[in-house]
């Protein structure tokens, strides 16, 4: 219950001591946003069985109908309408309301979480609510201009290039170091601004020396091709005469290990 009350009802969307590091702008506008929505939209519901004038009454939600004595939840900032006690919940993540906390806009409720979200945006580093004219957007989501970090250096990344990485930025540095493939032919790390090929989970530079048959190098880039132990080939000849050598090879070792010396 703890839990996810601090999800649906955030307190740094209504309480500026949770937001310490806001400007003096910033507590303004969030203590009158808080004071606007508390005014507006904030009620709890009731639980009580139907009454007899609602008897029949769809659910706002379900739209099943609700009979005199079943076990409902209405909510008086929406008038004389019934909801089963499961099917009242956020329009937006469909969770259950806990202790029937809700927020209305247009006629749905909403968790505190989701009903702010629709007038500000929430900075997806620090989970507060962005009061700043300025905000960074990347990959459909919003930052405060200093939480725009690398996820591994905090290196600012306002006006750099990035890589998402587990949905959060990473600056091209840490990228390459940590998380870059390396490539099946070469072995150096595909940069983030490099040209991959994935093939069967292995990777390779796009370019046609290092994506190319292991047998002949013909560059295999929107060609067809055939895959032998993490090996790139071209027809199943070159794979087949590439098996021959390696067969050959291995015996002419295991031939040359095992013969005695003039000595013995």
């Amino acid at each position: 219950r703890a839990r996810a009350l601090l999800q649906q009802l955030p307190p740094q969307d209504c309480d500026e001591r949770y937001c310490p590091d806001l400007a003096e702008e910033e507590r303004r506008q969030l203590r009158a946003f808080s004071a606007r929505r508390r005014q507006e939209a904030l009620g709890q519901g009731l639980a009580c069985p139907v009454p007899g004038p609602c008897h029949g009454c769809p659910c706002r939600k379900c739209g099943r109908r609700l009979n005199k004595g079943d076990p409902g939840i209405s909510a008086s900032r929406l008038g004389d309408q019934f909801w089963h006690p499961s099917c009242f919940s956020c329009h937006f993540c469909q969770q259950q309301l806990v202790d029937l906390i809700y927020f209305q806009q247009d006629g749905r409720i909403y968790c505190g979480r989701h009903h702010a979200e629709l007038f500000r945006p929430r900075c997806a580093s620090c989970d507060q609510l962005i009061f700043m004219e300025e905000c960074i957007e990347a990959e459909g989501r919003r930052w405060h201009l200093e939480h725009f970090c690398c996820l591994e250096c905090d290196e600012p990344l306002r006006g750099q290039r990035y890589v998402m990485q587990s949905g959060r930025p990473c600056c091209r540095g840490c990228f390459e170091s940590l998380f870059a493939e390396p490539c099946q032919a070469c072995g150096d790390p595909i940069g983030a601004d490099g040209e991959e090929v994935m093939h069967q989970g292995l990777h390779w530079h796009a370019r046609a020396a290092c994506f190319c048959c292991s047998r002949c190098r013909k560059p295999l880039r929107g060609q067809p091709l055939t895959c032998r132990r993490g090996r790139l080939f071209c027809s199943d000849t070159c794979g087949r005469s590439q098996d021959a050598s390696s067969t050959a090879s291995d015996s002419s070792d295991s031939a040359s290990a095992s013969a005695p010396s003039p000595d013995s």
